[in-house]
């Protein structure tokens, strides 16, 4: 029998029904969005729509008053998912929340923000909770598993990543890895107009994937992939968009030999990382664990309900720090090594200039504490 596992997301949207504001999930394709919503809404009172059947989109091309009181009739929760396959999306949405939100539930997922967004956020200006989903969180595992099962599957994590078909099928989770990288997770970017060589896209995401925890330049990946800076760079920008992968940009305030302009990118899931490149070696194997487990933490990073900024720093001498965070002018400091090394110093240049209020080195004794105190582990688990 599979384990069935909270969302840190379903409470929230429990919280959110009643207060006639429409509700919007991002995140990728298969995170959990449409198993999620059927867990919360199974019911003979809630309207599924899904944007990737083109009968539901040919409805919304012609959308009238007479025709939407029809689709809807006495429905009182509306769930439209992948909603950023319908055309003007944003209106159409805000047309169904003001004639309707007296007595109907509007939900709407997108797998990639990139049209979603751009569509909703003026047309829906004060009428909408977003949220963004993520393959499964540790404390959600935590949650479902036990945490003395959970932290001896960090092996498992670090190679096969925490999306929930992967996390629930480990008998075959190469081959659904594979399918799931390759055919599925950037679908919606290729049907862009202007996006027509998928094997550069291919070729940018495994260069990606080989400089995880370095510092990227564009110059070189557009050297690397056959392709100008401009187009590089809104191909990066639409990867991050479709929840892929994330950047975190270098910090710098202070000091001239600091480089501000500087980026890394890593990876929203290192199952899917390591798929892109081919490359499922056990741990002791490999070369690159140091940098594989730094992605895995900083990702585990993104799924915190934080309130900060998110850098790293480095200088023109080499010094660095690989994670700090920014809130209200309180940094504090974060350094990801997967052995422990006691002792660990920081650049005491950093230390005099910005004076962090905490510093922290996780390391694979101690990342499940971490994160957990950092996720704020769910309590009270039930059945989705």
């Amino acid at each position: 029998m599979v384990n069935m596992i909270k969302r840190y997301l379903s409470d929230i949207i429990k919280s959110k029904l009643h207060d006639e504001k429409a509700i919007i999930i991002f995140g990728a394709r298969q995170v959990g969005k449409t198993t999620l919503l059927k867990s919360l809404f199974g019911r003979e009172d809630t309207l599924w729509l899904n944007g990737d059947e083109e009968e539901v989109r040919a409805t919304f091309d012609n959308l009238s008053a007479s025709s939407l009181d029809a689709i809807i009739g006495q429905h009182q929760i509306l769930i439209i998912d992948e909603a950023q396959r319908i055309s003007n999306i944003g209106l159409k949405l805000k047309i169904i929340h003001d004639h309707y939100k007296d007595r109907l539930t509007l939900i709407a997922t997108g797998s990639s923000s990139f049209e979603l967004a751009n569509q909703i956020n003026e047309p829906l200006t004060g009428r909408k909770w977003e949220y963004k989903m993520y393959p499964l969180s540790f404390s959600e595992l935590v949650t479902a598993y036990g945490l003395i099962e959970e932290r001896g599957s960090l092996e498992k994590r670090l190679l096969y990543g925490c999306y929930p078909e992967i996390v629930t099928h480990p008998e075959d989770a190469e081959e659904r890895l594979n399918q799931l990288a390759h055919d599925n997770l950037y679908k919606d970017i290729l049907r862009l107009d202007g996006i027509n060589k998928p094997s550069k896209l291919e070729k940018l995401l495994q260069a990606l994937a080989f400089q995880i925890g370095s510092q990227v330049s564009i110059n070189e990946l557009s050297g690397t992939v056959g392709l100008d800076n401009k187009t590089v760079e809104k191909y990066l920008s639409l990867l991050e968009q479709s929840f892929i992968i994330f950047r975190l940009p270098s910090y710098a305030r202070n000091l001239r030999n600091e480089l501000s302009a500087s980026s890394k990118y890593y990876f929203y899931d290192t199952g899917i990382r390591n798929a892109i490149i081919d490359d499922f070696r056990p741990i002791n194997l490999r070369q690159d664990i140091g940098a594989l487990f730094e992605n895995f933490i900083i990702a585990e990073l993104q799924k915190t309900p934080r309130r900060f900024k998110q850098f790293f720093w480095r200088t023109s001498q080499q010094q660095e720090i690989d994670y700090l965070t920014v809130a209200n002018d309180a940094i504090e400091v974060t350094e990801i090594k997967w052995t422990e090394k006691p002792g660990l110093r920081l650049p005491k240049t950093f230390l005099d200039t910005y004076h962090p209020t905490e510093i922290h080195q996780v390391h694979q004794n101690n990342y499940a504490d971490f994160l957990l105190k950092k996720q704020k582990i769910l309590k009270n688990p039930i059945l989705l």
